[in-house]
């Protein structure tokens, strides 16, 4: 029996607003020269791994993180990876909201005027189902609150839990399988990048 298709995520390499903390879903900022680098190390680290599809947000930061890592020549972009929509919060960082909305969290308030969990669990599902209907392995490149739901859906779990799993930029993550139980097999892991940032 052929092993079950896991889907490995990256998430882009360093921006000046991912490094600020700064919300960033439709702004289209570039990756900076350290991200660039994190994403060429990206590219070595998968040197050898095979994969039936390869898919990124539409973002320049991801699309541009497949590229240095050397899959652009097979990338396909879907709307289902953009970054959760922030709405009236795009470009605040989690301190200027909760100076207003204090103990705001993303998970369990959501953006204000922005996308709804519900919404973000519909596109990440179907990359899911996506995935898991594929014939080999999937690479997803995308950004860190999307990514972090995806691996809560894999799970089986809401989206709010996307909470549990810190992830930083320019890494490499795993989501497989243990027989027919979805399982994390690699998380976070930088590939020995000096220059990553958490949100």
């Amino acid at each position: 029996m052929d092993p079950a298709p896991k889907l490995w995520i990256v998430r882009h390499g360093e921006t000046t607003w991912a490094r600020l903390g700064r919300h960033t879903s439709r702004t289209d900022v570039s990756l900076t020269r350290a991200g660039r680098e994190d994403a060429r190390r990206v590219g070595a680290a998968l040197a050898g791994a095979r994969f039936t599809q390869v898919l990124s947000s539409p973002r320049r930061r991801a699309l541009d993180t497949a590229r240095l890592a050397g899959f652009g020549d097979r990338v396909e972009v879907t709307d289902d990876l953009a970054e959760w929509d922030y709405g009236a919060d795009e470009g605040r960082t989690t301190a200027e909201i909760r100076a207003e909305r204090p103990g705001w969290t993303i998970w369990r308030d959501g953006p204000r005027d922005g996308e709804t969990a519900r919404h973000v669990r519909t596109r990440v599902d179907r990359v899911i189902a996506l995935a898991r209907t594929a014939d080999g392995d999937t690479l997803a490149f995308a950004h860190g609150h999307v990514l972090r739901a995806v691996t809560a859906r894999w799970l089986d779990l809401p989206v709010r839990d996307g909470r549990l799993f810190e992830l930083a930029t320019a890494t490499i993550s795993i989501l497989g399988w243990e027989r027919e139980q979805p399982t994390i097999e690699r998380w976070n892991d930088p590939t020995d990048t000096p220059h990553t940032s958490r949100k």
